[in-house]
């Protein structure tokens, strides 16, 4: 499956900006899929998950201003995010599992989009 991620840009601290994860390639409703980000000299850190069942898990630091959610019709993830701040400003990258498990690890995941640019200016 390949993943296309898109919808970064800049945007002001308390905005809100909506990311999209397209898969191509075969049916996306049997996968799991992710958001995870990096930072300028950081690692990549889990963001949020989205079971194939639809099951959802948040990092603490985004839990209740993100919110992931699926449209299997489409083969798409999103990725909802509210009250940005200067921390949120990443790559964000989507990624996609078979399996459902560990979901926090980014070695769990076999499929990665390219990374879209979030900007949160203070």
């Amino acid at each position: 499956v390949q993943l296309q991620a898109s919808g970064g840009g800049l945007v002001q601290a308390g905005g809100s900006l909506r990311l999209s994860c397209v898969a191509s390639g075969r049916s996306f409703r049997n996968y799991s899929a992710a958001w995870f980000r990096q930072g300028p000299g950081k690692e990549r850190e889990f963001v949020a998950h989205i079971h194939w069942s639809g099951g959802t898990y948040y990092a603490d630091s985004v839990k209740g201003r993100f919110t992931i959610s699926r449209d299997n019709a489409k083969n798409t993830v999103y990725l909802q995010m509210n009250s940005l701040n200067p921390e949120d400003t990443a790559a964000y990258y989507c990624a996609a599992q078979m399996a459902g498990q560990d979901y926090w690890r980014p070695n769990a995941y076999g499929y990665w989009g390219q990374g879209t640019q979030v900007t949160v200016s203070s």
